[in-house]
This record gives C-alpha cells, structure tokens and sequence, in this order.
C-alpha cells in the first residue's frame, strides 16, 4: 500500500469515531433539522465542514502548537466557545412555538426563515470554536501524518475529512426531516427548543470545565 494512502486510511479511522460522537456539532445539526428544516440543517453542515479545514490548516502551519502550548490562547478559544454555545442555548430557551409543518420546511417560499448564511455560520462557529479540536487534529497529525509528508497531501487528508464529516452531517439532516420524523416532533417544538438550548448550555459547562493538557 502507498504510504499516502496507509495515511489517510489511519486518519479516517480515527476521524470516524469523532465523527459520530455526540457534541456541539451533532446538537447545532439536529436542531437546525427540526426547528429550521432541511436545507438550513444542510447549509450548516457545510459550515461545520469549513471549520474543519480552518482546524487543518492552522494544524498544518504549526499554529495548533502554538495554541496547545499556551495556556493564555487556550483559555480565549475555549471562552469563546463556552459564550457561544450558552447564548444560543439562551436563544433557544427563549425562542417560541416553531412551525414544523411539512409545507413550513420546504423554505424557499418562507421569507422568514433563517438565512443560508446564518446557516452557515452556525455550524462554522460551534466547530470552530471548540478548543478541543485544536489537541484532536494536533494529536493525529502529528501521531499519523508523517513529517515529510507534503503540505497539499496533508491539506488533501483534510479536504477528504471535511467532506466525510459534511457528508455525515447532511445524512443527519435528510433523516432527521423526513415527513415522518417532522410529524413527530411537530407536537413537541417548544420542548425540543428547550431540551436543546439546555444541552447547549450543559456543553458550554463542560467546555469550561475543560482544561489544557
């Protein structure tokens, strides 16, 4: 086997298991699917992928180090993480009765609903601003990618990574808006804005629990 591929094969091992783990990122795509419907969940899946390739990247430059290092850099990341995800769990505790109509969800007539680039950045941020992405990527590029293993080969590991983990996320969304799935939490959108912004605010707990390593 080429060693590229022994590579990437070894990432994708690992990355599968982050993939599905419960977090942020499967919370914010959940609740786009049921509260703001298909394409929006869709829309903040490819955000969430974008923000993996910003970890890679960083990763790749030697930027990552840099932050695993300091305790200082640590600290504003993972700040910034724990303050966004309490206030969207805020948000989500404050939000009101949504419609989950099957009609409601198709979302290109409804001018209301959120806005794809709202979307988008949603699913960025609560990736992006997640410390711990930061020792995860440190950790399997510097345990599996070896040092004279090119940068556009490394940055390709990465763009593999990020349309497996989009890939992941928009079949989450797809599940999770069929008519079927819609028609069962229709009864039930204030609770599950309220189960979900709870969750939110008990991950920004944890985050800020969390500490350098």
């Amino acid at each position: 086997m080429h060693p590229y591929l022994f590579e990437l094969a070894s990432l994708m091992a690992i990355f599968a298991f982050a993939i599905v783990s419960p977090g942020a990122d499967l919370a914010m795509v959940m609740r786009q699917s049921i509260v703001q419907g298909r394409r929006a969940a869709i829309v903040t899946s490819f955000g969430i992928g974008a923000a993996l390739m910003l970890h890679v990247t960083y990763t790749i430059l030697g930027l990552g180090l840099i932050i695993s290092q300091s305790i200082y850099l640590f600290n504003i990341v993972k700040w910034c993480g724990v303050a966004y995800l309490v206030y969207i769990g805020i948000k989500a505790l404050r939000a009101g009765k949504a419609d989950l109509s099957v009609e409601a969800m198709g979302g290109e007539e409804d001018k209301g609903r959120q806005t794809a680039l709202r979307a988008f950045g949603l699913g960025f941020l609560a990736n992006a601003l997640n410390p711990k992405a930061v020792f995860f990527f440190l950790s399997i590029f510097s345990t599996v990618v070896g040092a004279h293993t090119p940068i556009a080969v490394k940055f390709g590991y990465g763009l593999v990574m990020a349309t497996c983990l989009i890939a992941w996320f928009v079949g989450v969304s797809l599940f999770m808006t069929t008519p079927r799935m819609r028609a069962a939490f229709a009864r039930m959108s204030q609770w599950i804005d309220r189960t979900s912004g709870l969750v939110f605010i008990a991950l920004g707990i944890k985050l800020a629990t969390e500490k350098a390593h």
